[in-house]
């Protein structure tokens, strides 16, 4: 019997299905489905959208002297997800310190903190994020998508170029989060 149960919580684990009790033969097996649609594409789409206003949202908080320090973790906590497990967070303008593992170095990078060479990439204040996606992979819950992202300069309308990779996952709640962030500006040879 325990054989059975035992082949039977592997096909439920690998089948979307959480045991939540099951101690022995005589007890009843109680399964919950956790039911998460696929990522799809407009999904990411959305989520490109969400995190570009976010950063516009951030700069234009700091003009206003409102508190957007208090904005831009509420924005990593909820985009990204440090919550749920590992986070390769690779911001553009980083040198000394070029890979992030936790959610503080992360804000750190929007808005200056825990890092010391970081500027804050979103108080620079940009009006527009406009991503063009070279490519989107999607793998049921799991996506990763690359291109080209464009940071309109609030003060003069010109755009920065920077190439990005975005890693998504569904987590339980069906909510779409980043684990992977990797941004770097494109490469210019020496002539």
């Amino acid at each position: 019997m325990k054989n059975v149960i035992g082949i039977f919580a592997l096909a439920v684990l690998f089948s979307g299905i959480i045991l939540t009790s099951c101690q022995d033969s005589s007890q009843k097996i109680v399964v919950k489905t956790v039911k998460v649609k696929p990522i799809v594409k407009e999904d990411i789409i959305k989520a490109q959208k969400i995190w570009g206003d976010a950063i516009v949202n951030i700069g234009n908080a700091y003009n206003n002297k409102e508190d957007y320090k208090a904005l831009a973790e509420t924005t990593v906590d909820e985009l990204y997800g440090f919550d749920e497990g590992k986070v390769l967070f690779k911001p553009t303008k980083a040198s000394e310190f070029p890979f992030r593992f936790t959610e503080d170095e992360a804000i750190s990078y929007f808005v200056e903190g825990v890092v010391a060479e970081d500027q804050g990439f979103a108080i620079h204040t940009w009006s527009n994020v406009r991503f063009e996606n070279a490519g989107i992979i999607i793998n049921d819950n799991a996506a990763t998508a690359m291109g080209n992202y464009y940071f309109t300069e609030s003060t003069t309308g010109e755009e920065v170029k920077v190439e990005y990779t975005l890693g998504y996952f569904k987590n339980d709640e069906g909510k779409l989060l980043i684990n992977v962030h990797h941004s770097s500006l494109p490469y210019k040879p020496a002539h």
